[in-house]
C-alpha cells in the first residue's frame, strides 16, 4: 500500500450490513485514510457509529456531499446508487459500487482484482463489484479456466440469510427462538419459514423462470471472465446460514482435467483457499470461511456426467468476498499501482 498518499473516503450505506464491513475493513487493513465519512439516509444522519475505538457522525448521503471525497463506497441499493453517483462522479470521486445497477454498462468495470484488474484502469468515475453469490463461485472457476478452458458450468447455491440483511438474520434468529419455545413462529422478511428449511427463490422470477440472482450468475461470470459465450445456469438457494454462501459447481472444460491438476491449481492461486481432504473429512464450510479472505475450495472430484468435467464445493463470506472487501481491495490495488490519487495531487 503506497503510504504517501492519503484518501478522503465516503461510505454511503455506513449503517447498513455491508457498510458495517466496510468501515470495519478500511480500518483493520490500513487504508491510507485522511479522513473517513460515514453517508446514510436522512433518518439516520446525526447517528454516532463507533468502531476500532474511533466515532464518526452520520451525514445525509445527497447530492452535494462528495466535493471533498477521493473515493466513495457505495453499499445502497441500484436506485440509491443511481441517484447519487452521477454526482459523485460529476465532482471527481471514484464510485466503488456493490449494488447491480451499474454491472452490466458496457462503460462500466466489473471487476474482481484477481481476475481482471484491469479493469480499474479504465473507468470513467464508476467500478462496479459482482453479485456474491457469482464473486464466490469464480474464486474456484478462474483458476481452472486459465489452465483448462471453462465451457459452461453448472451451480446450486446455498445463501446464508445476511445476504438479504439484517432484518433476516434477526427473522431467522427469532424463529429459531421460537422454536425451542414452542411458541408460534412469524415471518416477515421470507415468503416461507426459513429456520430450518431451504427457500430455492433468491431475487424475484424472470419470465423464462430464472430468478434475478440465477441470471446475475451467468451474465456477470461473462463479463468478468470475458467469455461472452460461457454457459450457466444457476439455482439459488436461500439457507438457514447466518453468514457466508456456499455452492456446488459442476464445470466442464475444453480440455482434459485431473483431480491432481485441479488441486494444484486452486493452492496456487491467491483468491482460494485449498481444503480437500475427504478421507479425513475436511472440506470447506460457511462457518470456517466467514470472516476470511479466501474462498475454500474442496470435494473436487472427476464429474461423472460431463466428458471433462469437475463437482467441487465452495464456501465464502458473502459480506467480505463478495461485497465489502472485494470493493476494498479494488481501491487497495489502485492505491498500489498508482492508479488512484487524491483530488489534490491530480
Amino acid at each position: 500500500m503506497d503510504k504517501t498518499a492519503s484518501f478522503t473516503v465516503g461510505i454511503v450505506g455506513a449503517t447498513g450490513a455491508v457498510g458495517q464491513e466496510l468501515l470495519a475493513l478500511l480500518l483493520e487493513r490500513n487504508f491510507p485514510l485522511a479522513s473517513l465519512r460515514l453517508f446514510a439516509s436522512a433518518r439516520s444522519a446525526g447517528k454516532v457509529v463507533e468502531c476500532a475505538g474511533r466515532k464518526f457522525t452520520v451525514e445525509e448521503a445527497k447530492p452535494g456531499v462528495f466535493t471533498d471525497v477521493d473515493v466513495a463506497f457505495f453499499a445502497v441499493d441500484g436506485a440509491t446508487t443511481r441517484a447519487l453517483a452521477p454526482d459523485a462522479v460529476k465532482a471527481g470521486c471514484l464510485v466503488i459500487d456493490k449494488s447491480s445497477a451499474y454491472r452490466m454498462d458496457p462503460a462500466v468495470p466489473l471487476v474482481i482484482p484477481e481476475i481482471n484488474p484491469e479493469g480499474l484502469r479504465n473507468h470513467q468515475g464508476i467500478i462496479a463489484n459482482p453479485n456474491c453469490s457469482t464473486a464466490v463461485t469464480l474464486m474456484a472457476l478462474w483458476p481452472l479456466h486459465r489452465q483448462f478452458g471453462l465451457k459452461r458450468y453448472f451451480a446450486a447455491t446455498y445463501q446464508s440469510v445476511s445476504g438479504t440483511g439484517a432484518d433476516a438474520i434477526d427473522e431467522l434468529e427469532a424463529q429459531v427462538q421460537a422454536h425451542v419455545k414452542g411458541t408460534p413462529i412469524t415471518k416477515k422478511v421470507y415468503p416461507y419459514q426459513i429456520a430450518f428449511n431451504a427457500i430455492p427463490q433468491v431475487d424475484s422470477f424472470g419470465s423464462d423462470g430464472y430468478t434475478g440472482e440465477e441470471t446475475k450468475m451467468r451474465e456477470e461470470s461473462r463479463k468478468i471472465m470475458g467469455l461472452p459465450d460461457l454457459k450457466v445456469s444457476a439455482t439459488c438457494v436461500r439457507v438457514p446460514v447466518v453468514r457466508a454462501h456456499s455452492v456446488a459447481v459442476n464445470a466442464d472444460f475444453e480440455r482434459p482435467i485431473s483431480v491432481e491438476a485441479a488441486r494444484a491449481a486452486i493452492a496456487a492461486f491467491s483468491g482460494a483457499q485449498l481444503v480437500d481432504d475427504p478421507l479425513k473429512q475436511q472440506y470447506p464450510t460457511p462457518l470456517d470461511f466467514s470472516r476470511q479472505v479466501k474462498c475454500g475450495v474442496g470435494r473436487i472430484r472427476v464429474d461423472s456426467a460431463l466428458d471433462n468435467g469437475l463437482s467441487l464445493w465452495v464456501s465464502g463470506d458473502n459480506l467480505w468476498k463478495g461485497a465489502a472487501l472485494n470493493a476494498l481491495q479494488n481501491a487497495e490495488l489502485m492505491v498500489r499501482e498508482g492508479w488512484l490519487r487524491p483530488k489534490a495531487s491530480r
